[in-house]
């Protein structure tokens, strides 16, 4: 029998209408704001109303360093997810939107795979409830404001060679990077370079997710830094007048989405910034709301530990006051090998060796979730490939460290695969209690938070900036010292070259430039050669999408 595709497995199955999902929270009908049969947004009043009620156990689920043999982090979220809801606990899922540049490039959707999906897969992948375009508005809106304020009076003398807000695209588009603005003549503006970032890239993305209300918001928007005036004073969003109208163009954005997974388990899919450029986990609205209505929440945080749940718990945690219970690290005995120095076409043999040398990078990423103060569990995501050998192996180096390894087949059972970790997890949460701790304190200045990461986090021996960027430090230091640093890196190396894979030592780390969200408060740390706007792979994944006969998408995965 053919292996049926992770769109193939989406389409058939038969979804419960959302009104059904949502009184598995008891949220009443009335409540939801539905988006066709499958999906709705939640109604901000009734998320008010729950402000009161006791708080769910928090999950975060994270990953190894990713690897192109594949990890399944957010596989394995809904698995567990699922497998929750299976042994009666009342479970909700929280996962960011996926990005449709990486779904037309080279890695994809984001909405799981196989028997551990979320979905309408397609819709969710796609457009869905129009939160990105929303934000893409609301980000251009701005900058349309700025350049319309400089073309009629530039009252404010903005500095037209320091203007640091871009516009943005939800697109892989590499020609977009750095472009001339306003050519054509004076009718048009005045001519500057400018330039596009990815939508999940922006600001006001980051903005959004965190977000705790309507009000908050606003307040954030308005905070936004534009850029300068000749003499360094930050120009300012609420100077431009812009804040009250992009408000209103997140308005109905704001409120979470919620849908389901292939086994009617509620799930809400709300925001989506990247975790090697910004803090990577879905919004605090979603998150916060899912808590207030479930007994367990499972949430994932984007690309492995060192960046991810890194930010997950350095800014998201700092900036709502949640503290997870309990933290699942997802690995894959292919993954370890590679980090082993396997090639990828060299993976199915076994090779205990390369597992062991290989799991020095599970190890450290055990060691950094240690320093939170959170229990942890390793989820193996069990490829038909892997020996017993090799799980054997897996097992007995992590028992040294005081871990428990789960092996989990939800991609192929649903569920039924990801049993033994959900009964696990419930057992880690109720019987080892954590004693959650920042990495960093506020009070610590910009340079140290950062070499603090740089140390504990990515084992680097110290950080460098020319100076230039050590200026940057010391001016928002002034202003903005009590802000949590985001480090922009690559997502494949504990270090800054994506060909250091494995667990490496002593490296440095360039801080390359500072980049200020004075609305999202945090700064963001630029190093090696991250990219803010992806360019498409010589075979993009858009070339084979196209919708049948029957009206269906396919091509997507």
């Amino acid at each position: 029998m053919t292996q049926m595709s992770d769109i193939e497995i989406a389409q058939a199955a038969t979804a419960q209408p959302i009104q059904d999902i949502g009184a598995k929270l008891a949220i009443p009908a009335d409540a939801l704001l539905p988006y066709g049969p499958t999906k709705a947004k939640i109604d901000y009043g009734f998320i008010q109303k729950q402000q009161s009620n006791p708080n769910g156990k928090l999950i975060l689920v994270t990953a190894i360093s990713p690897t192109p043999a594949g990890e399944g982090k957010t596989t394995t979220t809904v698995g567990l997810g699922d497998a929750l809801a299976r042994i009666g606990k009342k479970t909700a899922i929280c996962l960011r939107e996926p990005s449709l540049g990486p779904c037309f490039g080279m890695k994809g959707g984001a909405a799981g795979g196989g028997y551990a999906q979320v979905i309408p897969m397609e819709d969710i992948n796609l457009h869905f409830t129009g939160d990105f375009h929303a934000i893409g508005a609301a980000h251009n809106l701005l900058s349309a404001m700025v350049d319309n304020h400089i073309y009629w009076s530039n009252s404010l003398e903005i500095d037209t060679r320091r203007i640091s807000w871009r516009r943005v695209v939800d697109m892989n588009d590499r020609s977009l990077r750095d472009i001339a603005l306003a050519l054509g003549g004076p009718g048009n503006g005045f001519p500057r370079q400018g330039g596009f970032d990815i939508t999940v890239a922006s600001e006001v993305m980051a903005i959004f997710c965190l977000a705790t209300d309507i009000s908050d918001l606003r307040r954030r928007l308005a905070n936004i830094v534009i850029g300068t005036t000749r003499d360094g004073t930050p120009i300012t969003c609420k100077q431009i007048n812009a804040d009250g109208a992009m408000t209103a163009l997140l308005k109905d954005a704001l409120l979470p989405n919620l849908v389901q997974t292939l086994e009617g388990t509620p799930a809400f899919i709300h925001g989506g910034p990247f975790a090697n450029i910004a803090h990577g986990c879905n919004s605090a609205m979603a998150t916060t709301t899912a808590l207030k209505l479930a007994d367990y929440v499972v949430t994932e945080a984007g690309f492995g530990a060192d960046l991810g749940a890194e930010k997950f718990l350095d800014i998201k945690c700092r900036k709502t006051g949640l503290k997870p219970d309990a933290v699942t690290i997802v690995a894959t005995v292919r993954a370890l090998k590679m980090h082993g120095g396997v090639p990828k076409d060299q993976l199915k043999g076994e090779n205990v060796d390369a597992l062991k040398k290989g799991f020095r990078n599970l190890e450290r990423h055990l060691q950094n979730i240690a320093k939170y103060g959170v229990p942890s569990i390793v989820a193996i995501n069990r490829f038909i490939q892997d020996t017993p050998a090799e799980i054997e192996t897996l097992r007995e180096l992590c028992s040294a460290m005081g871990v428990k390894v789960i092996e989990c087949t939800h991609w192929a059972d649903g569920s039924a695969g990801t049993e033994a970790l959900a009964k696990e997890v419930v057992n880690i949460i109720e019987n080892t209690p954590g004693n959650f701790k920042y990495l960093y304190e506020d009070s610590a200045t910009l340079w140290e938070k950062t070499r603090t990461i740089a140390r504990e986090i990515y084992r680097a021996s110290d950080i460098t900036a020319d100076s230039k960027v050590r200026k940057q430090f010391e001016d928002f230091q002034k202003l903005y010292g009590n802000f949590p640093i985001c480090m922009a890196k690559t997502q494949y190396s504990f270090s800054t070259d994506p060909s250091l894979m494995g667990a490496p030592e002593n490296h440095s780390v360039n801080i390359r430039e500072l980049r200020l969200s004075a609305g999202a408060e945090f700064i963001v740390a630029v190093c090696g050669d991250i990219m803010i706007m992806p360019g498409l792979p010589r075979v993009p994944a858009a070339e084979n999408i196209f919708v049948n006969e029957a009206g269906q998408v396919e091509g997507l995965f």
